[in-house]
C-alpha cells in the first residue's frame, strides 16, 4: 500500500476554538482519513510502549511556537515519511495498534456512525450478496460475512479477497486495490460518492495447483467457475477458435471441473487484467495491456500493422521493482506548499535481468501501478511459501494476537546486492535508475531527495540466471 500525505489543511477547532493544522492521509491517491499532529503523535506513543523506541522510525518534534509555513511543509514530508515506514514494517504495518489507529481515522473523518447496514459485493459473474455488516466491519469481517452468507467452508476463506473495483460502462472493472486490514470496506466504497465503485469477490493466490483445494467444495467450484466464465467473456483468458468451442460445450453438459480444467491451460488462466497504459518496453511511450498472473507481469502491445504481440516478465528475474509517484506543478509558475497540486502520476518500474550480466529498468505508467505492484508483492509471498515447504493455507490466514500477518517474505525490502555487470549499456541502466530512486510528491522540477532503501521492494524470490536459460 503506497501512504503518502500531499497535502494539509487549516482547520478550525471545535466549538470555535483555535486553528489548527489537518493532515490528509491517503492511501493509493484516494483520501483514507484527516489526523491532526496530536494524534499521530499518540499513536507514536503507543507504539514505542509496545515494541519499543529502537523500532520505530524518528517521529518530527514538537515545536513551542506556531509554525511558519516551511515548517508546516517539512512536518508534513517527515509525518508522510513516518506513516510510509510503520506501514513497511513488517511487525509494526501489522500491528493492531497501527490498523486500529486508520480505521478509527477513517471513520471519524467521514462522519459514519457505527451502525447495521446492508453491504452490497459482487461476485465475478455480476452476481449480487448482500450482507449485513456493521459500519465499523474491518475488512475481515465483511470477507467472513459473505463466505458466510454463501456457506463457504471456514478453511476456504483465506483463498478469496475483497477488492475495490470502477465498473466501467462496459460491465468490465477496473481494479483500485485489494481491500486491506486497516480500513473498513463499507465507509471506503460509500465515501468515494459515486455508484461506479464496487466490492468484489476473487480468488486471492495465483498458483494454479491451489484450484484443486478449492475445487474440492461445492461452493469454492461455483466460485472457481464463475470467475473463470467471466475472465474468458471478457477476453482476458486467451482462447483458440476450438478450445472455445471445446469450453462451450462443456459448459452447455455443466461439467465445471472439466471446464476449469481445459481452462487451467489456456495462456492468462487466473491473471489479473489493467487497463490500457504505457510502457517504455520495447520503446518509449508504448501502448500497452498489463495482466499479472502465473509468477509473471505480461504486456501485450499492438505493433505497425495491427499485429499483436506479448512481452513476458518473470518475478524470478525482477532484482527489485518500486512505485514513484510525481504531481505537476500547476501552469504558469511554482505552487504554495500543500496547494494547487495536480493529479498525480504514477509509475512502476522494476529491474529486469534481460541477459546473464545485464540488467534494465522498465517503466509501466499507469493509474494501477500500486496495484500492480501488490500483485507483484503477492506472487512474491507465495513463491517463497511455496520453497519453504509452507503451507499456502496458514499464509493466507495467519493470524497473531488477532490479527492478519504478512508472510515472511515481506520482512525484508531492502534489495538483494546489485549484480556486478561489465555490460557497456549498464551506464545508462544505472542512470535510469538513479532517474526513478527519487519520489516527488510537491512537483516536478521541485528539489528531490533521494528515497531511503525501504521504498525499494527488494525480492528474495529473485534468482540469477544462466545463458541456457535466456
Amino acid at each position: 500500500m503506497h501512504f503518502s500525505i500531499p497535502e494539509t489543511e487549516s482547520r478550525s477547532g471545535d466549538s470555535g476554538g483555535s486553528a489548527y493544522v489537518a493532515y490528509n492521509i491517503h492511501v493509493n491517491g484516494v483520501l483514507h482519513c484527516r489526523v491532526r499532529y496530536s494524534q499521530l503523535l499518540g499513536l507514536h506513543e503507543q507504539l514505542r510502549k509496545e515494541y519499543g523506541a529502537n523500532v520505530l522510525p524518528a517521529f518530527p518534534p514538537k515545536k513551542l511556537f506556531s509554525l511558519t509555513p516551511a515548517e508546516v511543509e517539512q512536518r508534513r514530508e517527515q509525518l508522510e515519511k513516518y506513516m510510509q515506514a510503520v506501514r513497511q514494517d513488517p511487525l509494526l504495518g501489522s500491528s493492531e495498534t497501527f490498523n486500529s489507529f486508520l480505521r478509527r481515522a477513517q471513520q471519524e473523518t467521514q462522519q459514519v456512525p457505527t451502525e447495521e447496514v446492508s453491504l452490497e459485493v459482487l461476485l465475478s459473474n455480476g452476481q449480487k450478496v448482500l450482507v449485513n455488516v456493521l459500519t465499523s466491519d474491518q475488512t475481515e469481517d465483511v470477507l467472513e460475512a459473505v463466505a458466510a452468507k454463501l456457506d463457504l467452508p471456514d478453511d476456504l476463506i483465506g483463498y478469496f479477497s475483497l477488492f475495490l473495483v470502477r465498473e466501467k460502462e462496459d460491465g468490465a472493472f477496473s481494479f483500485v486495490r485489494k481491500l486491506q486490514e486497516f480500513e473498513l470496506p463499507y465507509v471506503s466504497v460509500t465515501s468515494l460518492r459515486s455508484q461506479e465503485y464496487k466490492i468484489v469477490l476473487r480468488k486471492s493466490y495465483w498458483d494454479s495447483a491451489y484450484d484443486d483445494d478449492v475445487m474440492e467444495n461445492r461452493v469454492g467450484l461455483n466460485l472457481l467457475y464463475a470467475q473463470t466464465v467471466s475472465d474468458i467473456e471478457r477476453g482476458w483468458i486467451l482462447v483458440t477458435k476450438e478450445q472455445h468451442r471445446q469450453l462451450k460445450s462443456l459448459q452447455e453438459k455443466v461439467s465445471k471441473k472439466e471446464f476449469l480444467r481445459l481452462a487451467q491451460t489456456l495462456r492468462h488462466y487466473g491473471y489479473l487484467r489493467f487497463d490500457a497504459c504505457v510502457a517504455d518496453f520495447p520503446e518509449k511511450d508504448c501502448p500497452v495491456v498489463v495482466s499479472a498472473g502465473n509468477s509473471e507481469l505480461s504486456l501485450q502491445l499492438r505493433l505497425p500493422g495491427q499485429q499483436l504481440r506479448e512481452g513476458s516478465f518473470r518475478v524470478t528475474r525482477m532484482r527489485c521493482w518500486r512505485v514513484t509517484s510525481s504531481v505537476p506543478l500547476p501552469t504558469g509558475g511554482t505552487s504554495s506548499p500543500g496547494r494547487g497540486r495536480g493529479e498525480v502520476r504514477l509509475e512502476l518500474a522494476f529491474e529486469y535481468l534481460m541477459s546473464k550480466d545485464r540488467l534494465q529498468w522498465v517503466t509501466i505508467t499507469s493509474p494501477q501501478a500500486i496495484m500492480m505492484s501488490i500483485c507483484l508483492q503477492s506472487m512474491v509471498d507465495e513463491l517463497m511459501v511455496k520453497k519453504s515447504g509452507g503451507s499456502i493455507r496458514k499464509m493466507l490466514r495467519r493470524r497473531v494476537g488477532g490479527t492478519l500477518r504478512r508472510s515472511d517474505s515481506q520482512q525484508a525490502v531492502k534489495s538483494p546486492p546489485l549484480l556486478e555487470s561489465p555490460d557497456a549499456s549498464r551506464e545508462s541502466v544505472v542512470k535510469l535508475s538513479s532517474k526513478l530512486s527519487a519520489v516527488s510528491l510537491r512537483g516536478i522540477g521541485s528539489p528531490s531527495t533521494d528515497a531511503s532503501a525501504s521504498d525499494v521492494h527488494g525480492n528474495f524470490a529473485f534468482e540469477g540466471i544462466g545463458d541456457e536459460d535466456l
